[in-house]
């Protein structure tokens, strides 16, 4: 079968980037009474100084709004030009409708194709990719991709394990047409035999000899971190490597590694494993920021552009991991300068 005027592939490229972090910052000194802890020795386990919290009153969609209207503001377009939105979270509150189809309600684009995918702290890269491929394809022109998470809704205020790492905030990207290849192909994958590494505990619903149990409990992040810090340390740095060489570049061509801001050891780790030349700018946003999930890489992008704006139409690797457990990479051009 021929088919009918068929749009010949084409290339696609990261626009620009938005982000919201919530107005109310969290230094350690806030929680580690709660957890019996200090100030030193968060930082020396993940190198976090402080996080961005939401009010009570401030929802996931709500600074989602935010992210998305400054990305789509700084590449030029307008919101009717998006005709297709991916949300990248895992702190929704609802099954149904999705947080894609109530952005788009927000921002007026009440046509365009919208969904959520959960894949956690890989989420993001998740979407970039699937941006990438349906621009390429011809069924998308421009893809709103967004990442974003308010995490302290499902945090422990009182676990040691996870009360002082996440945090809220969201990123947002418009992914568009390019004349030149702006994002390499995605390398991606699961390892699924250690998904209970990271988990929300309780669920919502559960069963009990065949029947639906209710009133469970509110669920909170549970993971169990030194496993997932070997799993992280040792299975990413080949997979960043593969994301370079399907780029068809060699290490030293990055300008910047954008990596998951999960913690500042597993960077540091992931940085030396690959073999990173020092001339790579190495974004750092967890130090003031924390672990956002799907929102920590675009988030982080917008920070390493702002303070350095050399970096603008550049190579970066993106790497994202997290719960599944799952990963994502690729290498992108960072978006150019914006007016």
């Amino acid at each position: 079968m021929t088919l009918i005027n068929n749009p010949a592939p084409q290339n696609s490229r990261i626009f620009s980037v938005g982000a919201y972090r919530p107005e109310r910052v969290v230094p350690n000194s806030e929680i580690v009474d709660l957890i019996d802890s200090t100030d030193e020795w968060i930082q020396q386990r993940t190198g976090i100084e402080s996080r961005h919290r939401a009010a009570a009153d401030q929802s996931l969609v709500d600074m989602s709004v935010e992210a998305s209207i400054i990305a789509i503001k700084r590449a030029g377009i307008t919101v009717d030009q998006i005709d297709s939105i991916i949300f990248a979270t895992i702190s929704y509150p609802y099954q149904a409708p999705s947080a894609a189809t109530e952005l788009a309600a927000r921002l007026g684009a009440n046509t365009a194709a919208a969904w959520d995918i959960s894949a956690a702290c890989a989420g993001f890269s998740y979407g970039v990719g699937m941006a990438a491929d349906l621009i390429r394809g011809g069924t998308a022109r421009y893809v709103l991709v967004v990442g974003g998470e308010k995490l302290s809704d499902f945090t422990d205020p009182t676990d040691r394990a996870t009360a002082f790492i996440f945090a809220d905030g969201v990123g947002a990207v418009v992914i568009g047409p390019s004349e030149n290849v702006g994002i390499g192909p995605t390398i991606w994958g699961s390892d699924a035999s250690n998904r209970d590494a990271i988990t929300l505990e309780p669920s919502f619903l559960e069963f009990k000899n065949g029947k639906h149990v209710s009133d469970v409990g509110w669920p909170n992040i549970a993971q169990e971190g030194q496993r997932v810090f070997r799993w992280a340390v040792y299975e990413m740095a080949p997979v960043g490597r593969k994301a370079i060489e399907a780029a068809g570049i060699t290490p030293d061509q990055l300008a910047a590694f954008i990596p998951h801001q999960a913690n500042e050891r597993i960077i540091d780790s992931l940085v030396k494993s690959m073999g990173l030349p020092d001339t790579v700018e190495v974004a750092r946003d967890i130090r003031t920021t924390g672990n956002t999930s799907s929102a920590s890489i675009p988030l982080a992008m917008d920070r390493l552009l702002a303070e350095h704006p050399e970096l603008h139409g550049k190579n970066a690797l993106l790497i994202g991991f997290g719960a599944g457990l799952v990963f994502a990479a690729q290498v992108v051009e960072l978006p150019p300068k914006w007016s």
